[in-house]
């Protein structure tokens, strides 16, 4: 008998402290959301960078039992700035633009703190605030805890080669929810190209890059090249205004070859010449995903604007090609292109070597409700006559295709782009006629 009153005592201790260990538990959740998520991380191995006092502010929101403006106050209490009111009013919703706020390194710290637990905000904008290395460093720390936000702005502020390698050893970690990154006007130089090239060869997660404005030159494209070869996540890239020349150029539009994701490129202003038409021009005749390729203000002639149409008439998937300045030439062999890809636009503004004038053409809707009124018809028929699905709605590529190829109402490309643009004001990639269903034949 006296053991078994040594047994119940036994247990009677250990539900009491099973009790006690729940009742704990349940009370730091509720002083702390945050708590779940670094048991995640425990097993893997962070950057010693990542240890520093964002953790062990984080660690003390614990003593918090306030909301997150209170937790976003305390924390601008702890670095030493004055809050910003438009975060204050704006932290429940999914977008949040604090772009051109003068934030600084420690604004944006505080603003990182208070991000830790949020479970709202998907797409953070942070553009031209100054946050330095301390600031993105912070950012990078929140990252590590918020699983939410998906998409990141920090484009013009500053970051240097030391924001890159901060940036670049998170992405490479590739545990991030994040798949677009805006690191636009950073003074990112040759040395940081190889940074994203060794983060990006296996990081499957990010699917928009912009690089834009930087200072990425012949050797930064060979390295950036490399990168696409390998990299099987990156849908859209923006290399606009580097100074990538031929070589640099050459490199990236090579790894078009074997890159099978990629779908929207931007390599304008980039001084690339004929030589990088060239082997672009080759690269599209055999590029199967490509739909979108900006390379305007490339310094082309004759001869990189014939290697372009000659990579067109083969090229089976861009839909969009956007150059500034063209030939005449390359006009004229446009036109044949066009019989074979009705589907293709090419977005060109002055043409080298002829006068401009000014047309005023009508619009494609005039001409069609003219066409339709003889008919006694309605545009939405109209409409519903050149789609073969007869869903209302179209991509823009069938779109523009079945209005070239018609031969009812006879419109230019200049005149079907613009009725797209009426269509599809939010560049959708759909139009949708279904708004021309209820006008009576009158219209």
């Amino acid at each position: 008998m006296d053991y078994d009153d040594d047994d119940d005592e036994d247990t009677l201790e250990q539900e009491e402290a099973t009790q006690q260990i729940e009742k704990s538990d349940s009370d730091e959740d509720i002083i702390c959301v945050v708590e779940s998520a670094p048991v995640i991380e425990k097993d893997k191995t962070q950057p010693e960078s990542y240890e520093t006092d964002l953790e062990i502010e984080v660690d003390s929101e614990k003593t918090f039992t306030t909301g997150q403006e209170d937790l976003y106050l305390e924390a601008c209490k702890l670095v030493g700035v004055i809050p910003v009111s438009y975060f204050i009013r704006n932290m429940e919703e999914t977008h949040m633009n604090l772009n051109h706020h003068g934030l600084g390194p420690k604004g944006t710290k505080a603003i990182a703190i208070a991000l830790v637990s949020n479970t709202t905000i998907t797409r953070l904008e942070l553009e031209d605030n100054w946050i330095l290395e301390e600031g993105v460093l912070a950012l990078m720390q929140m990252l590590h805890e918020n699983y939410y936000i998906q998409e990141l702005n920090v484009s013009h502020n500053h970051l240097g080669s030391g924001g890159a390698k901060i940036i670049t050893d998170f992405l490479l970690e590739n545990t991030s929810s994040l798949w677009s990154i805006q690191l636009a006007g950073n003074n990112f130089k040759d040395d940081t190209a190889e940074m994203f090239r060794n983060a990006l060869v296996s990081n499957y997660r990010i699917k928009e890059l912009d690089l834009s404005h930087n200072s990425f030159s012949e050797k930064g494209g060979e390295q950036l090249g490399y990168m696409l070869v390998l990299n099987e996540g990156l849908q859209t890239l923006n290399l606009g205004w580097n100074q990538l020349h031929s070589r640099g150029a050459v490199a990236v539009c090579y790894s078009l070859r074997v890159n099978v994701t990629l779908k929207t490129l931007d390599l304008s202003w980039n001084g690339f010449g004929n030589e990088g038409a060239q082997v672009l021009g080759e690269v599209l005749k055999i590029n199967s995903t490509l739909s979108y390729l900006d390379i305007s203000s490339n310094h082309l002639n004759n001869d990189g604007a014939n290697s372009l149409s000659n990579g067109l008439e083969l090229n089976e998937t861009l839909r969009i090609l956007k150059n500034v300045l063209v030939t005449e030439g390359f006009v004229k062999q446009l036109n044949g292109v066009f019989s074979v890809h009705p589907e293709l636009d090419v977005l060109y503004g002055e043409v080298i070597g002829t006068i401009s004038k000014r047309v005023i053409l009508p619009s494609a809707l005039k001409l069609i409700r003219t066409y339709v009124v003889s008919q006694n018809a309605t545009i939405f028929e109209f409409f519903k006559t050149i789609d073969h699905l007869g869903m209302t709605k179209m991509p823009v590529a069938e779109f523009r295709k079945a209005l070239t190829v018609q031969k009812k109402v006879p419109l230019n490309r200049i005149q079907i782009r613009e009725l797209i643009k009426k269509l599809d004001p939010y560049e959708t990639g759909t139009v949708d006629y279904s708004v021309f269903e209820e006008q009576p034949k009158s219209q």
